[in-house]
């Protein structure tokens, strides 16, 4: 997963401690899903280093990381099947960025629900800008947008 990041033209913000946690878990369920390497190891290879943009681990939400990290592991069939008729194509053609980016976003749509819906899609948003091929973000914000639709605190919002 060595792509180039990818800047945002004029944007500078600090980045959240859960941000930099969803970006560690990204890396970490993609080696986990590419290399088949124990979450164990892969935790304690991602909490041992800093990342490649010199995030020390203190501005890491550890908690969120290892919930994202083993839960959406723990869930991936049944993540898989709640996106499977979201998608224009089969499971198995999705790019494994892309894939591993919708099943964090759709863990955090249906598994926590203190995470305001636009957040989730926004930092899965934002992982494609920085992870994904060039057109992924919009793709994953279409998929994302459209398994939001029955999360409670976006009904609420429409009424």
């Amino acid at each position: 997963m060595q792509k180039t990041s990818k800047k945002r033209a004029g944007k500078k913000r600090k980045t959240s401690p859960r941000s930099h946690a969803r970006h560690r878990a990204l890396q970490a369920l993609y080696q986990w899903q590419i290399a088949k390497h124990s979450l164990v190891d892969i935790e304690e290879q991602f909490l041992a280093a800093d990342d490649e943009n010199e995030v020390d681990i203190a501005q890491v939400d550890v908690l969120y990381f290892r919930r994202l990290l083993y839960e959406v592991a723990e869930q991936v069939k049944t993540l898989d099947k709640q996106l499977e008729p979201l998608l224009d194509r089969p499971l198995r053609r999705l790019d494994p960025i892309e894939h591993t980016i919708l099943r964090m976003g759709l863990y955090e749509l249906n598994y926590c629900p203190e995470v305001p819906w636009r957040v989730v899609i926004n930092e899965s948003v934002e992982l494609a800008h920085r992870f994904g091929a060039d057109k992924s973000h919009k793709f994953i914000n279409g998929i994302l947008d459209r398994a939001s639709v029955n999360r409670p605190d976006r009904q609420k919002q429409a009424k």
